[in-house]
């Protein structure tokens, strides 16, 4: 009798313990090497009420679908903007061509098909996407437009560790959000420049909860927040083991002990390895963020609810996921240890660089917005040439009452200092990384190769920025360029070229009248000059594939690699 009501009394338990929380979503995935996204907008049922609009991809409702692809294969992404309104998609973290990586620069109207496309040469590594598009980036942030890339690699893979997406190895996309009280519509700018949210939101559900099986899983998490910090830990104080930051695996695991965090901030992902095979099935767990008490500058640690940098989760302690422990796993063979060594990744040292740069964060007084350099971000204004291969050193420092988080386009890099020392590094950000916290009064020292990619074109630029949405929209931005001498510097005498077959129904293909002209960028266009198509150096020797547009007349606009000069022709789509 005993047994009995002690099982009753634990099912009880559980019972209220589920209804405090929701279920969270776990992104779609999708593999292979063509996807296919489309941008619109949906709705969301997040507090009670009207639902709430949101931005959405594919068949997610908030934040979009992950994409899961493989080192060394050439993906092929088809970016369909069915918003209102322009946008971008940068692939953050990605090592690609300029041309190709979504930012403020490649700019997707609404009504758009865009076709970047690259070969993946990063290494296994949780990456993500979201929109990059000028003053406009804090908004379709916050209606929850974004989604993981997860790389794989041979490495990785002969590694004992979890990796049953939604299973035993899960994403998590951290962030909060504040509602009109009438509408429950998001509060977004410009009606707002409130830059913390009131409510936490995990993979886009509030007060989330999920269920991890009875051995060892592995966390995905990504602050993807507006601004706001989080300082993680677990609510019994376990150990957990950082195994891969920004660029991808650690040399060995690195344990975070009892009342010990990791700080992660906006744009930072850590992979981390917790142990439930110690709990009892039916029992709960929390992540949690431990903010209140952090130092003057950091992030959502501000102590008022109201105005611009005010929120209810101001200064506190507050959960992020509610783990509930269910079964083990019987499909695959649980993960029942944490591996002694991970990868054998050799890191640039700072004797390694050959180039010095110092970045300043400036302004950010009164009215003036924060800035780098003293130089607000202008469209075609290149702060810094790089040259192919150069492996440098840049020194951000940060004299402002705000700390900020600082993110570099197309490489991955080693910080090797912290106000000028190598014991002041994070053990968090011991690996390879894309994004880094500078904190106030302080400096972050990293050093990176430059490599693969070098394109002298102006119009599409690499970015460097500080990553919290409002900061970036004010002009927290500077952009480089990679060059590399020209093999020679003979230029096409002419662009000239013809379409065939025309009419086409399905795909056309290029005549290039100079056998010395490289197709650099192809935008079609409809008579009037709405854009319908973008393609980034396009792969035109098997033909462009036209099926996808609606019966009409249209303009063919081909730019030349070298002189970057456009030449139309119009084409007939049957």
């Amino acid at each position: 009798m005993k047994v009995n009501i002690s099982i009753i009394s634990l099912l009880l338990i559980s019972f209220v313990s589920h209804a405090q929380y929701n279920n969270m979503a776990m992104p779609e995935a999708l593999y292979g090497t063509t996807f296919n996204l489309n941008i619109h907008e949906s709705t969301k049922q997040l507090v009670t009420g009207n639902q709430t609009i949101t931005g959405a991809i594919n068949n997610e409702t908030f934040w979009g679908p992950t994409l899961f692809i493989n080192k060394g294969e050439e993906v092929h992404l088809n970016v369909t903007n069915n918003l209102n309104e322009a946008t971008t998609v940068h692939w953050h973290g990605m090592h690609l061509p300029a041309v190709m990586d979504g930012g403020p620069h490649q700019v997707i109207p609404a009504g758009t098909l865009w076709q970047p496309y690259w070969t993946v040469m990063n290494q296994a590594s949780t990456l993500w996407y979201h929109p990059h598009l000028h003053e406009t980036t804090h908004a379709q942030m916050t209606k929850g437009l974004g989604g993981f890339i997860i790389v794989n690699d041979t490495q990785e893979n002969a590694l004992a560790l979890p990796r049953t997406y939604g299973v035993d190895d899960i994403v998590l996309a951290l962030t909060s959000r504040s509602y009109n009280a009438t509408t429950n519509t998001f509060v977004t700018p410009p009606a707002s420049n409130r830059v913390y949210g009131d409510y936490m939101l995990s993979n886009g559900t509030p007060k989330a909860q999920y269920t991890l099986p009875k051995q060892f899983v592995r966390l995905r998490i990504l602050n993807a927040e507006i601004e706001r910090g989080y300082n993680l830990g677990f609510s019994d104080n376990r150990t957990f083991y950082i195994i891969a930051n920004d660029g991808g695996l650690l040399n060995a695991p690195v344990a975070i002990t009892g009342t010990n965090r990791v700080k992660l901030m906006v744009g930072e992902r850590i992979e981390i390895l917790v142990n439930l095979g110690n709990d009892v099935i039916g029992s709960s767990v929390d992540l949690k963020t431990y903010n209140s008490g952090q130092p003057l500058g950091f992030p959502g640690g501000e102590p008022n609810t109201g105005g611009q940098f005010g929120s209810l989760l101001n200064n506190l302690d507050f959960t992020v996921l509610h783990i509930n422990v269910g079964a083990t796993t019987t499909t695959t063979i649980p993960i029942t240890a944490v591996p002694t060594t991970l990868a054998t990744n050799t890191y640039w040292a700072s004797t390694d660089a050959t180039v010095n740069r110092a970045i300043a964060v400036t302004g950010g007084q009164g009215a003036t917005p924060f800035s780098l350099d003293n130089h607000p971000f202008v469209l075609n204004y290149i702060d810094k040439t790089v040259n192919l291969n150069n492996i440098e050193k840049w020194t951000v420092t940060n004299n402002a009452i705000f700390g900020h988080s600082f993110h570099v386009h197309d490489i991955e890099f080693k910080v090797v200092a912290r106000n000028g020392s190598a014991a002041n590094v994070g053990v968090h950000e011991s690996g390879w990384k894309d994004t880094f916290y500078v904190p106030r009064n302080e400096s972050v020292t990293f050093v990176g190769k430059f490599d693969d990619f070098a394109d002298a074109d102006v119009t599409h630029p690499y970015m460097y920025h500080c990553h919290f949405g409002g900061h970036e929209d004010g002009g927290m931005m500077g952009q480089f360029i990679v060059t590399a001498p020209l093999a020679n510097d003979i230029f096409s005498s002419t662009n000239a070229f013809t379409l065939f077959p025309n009419p086409s129904s399905d795909k056309l293909f290029v005549a290039l009248k100079d056998v010395n002209t490289e197709i650099y960028y192809v935008t079609i266009t409809t008579v009037t000059g709405r854009v319908v198509m973008m393609l980034p150096q396009p792969q035109w020797q098997n033909g462009i594939d036209i099926s996808s547009l609606e019966a009409g007349v249209y303009v063919f606009q081909m730019m030349d690699k070298k002189t970057k000069s456009v030449t139309n022709q119009k084409f007939v789509k049957k």
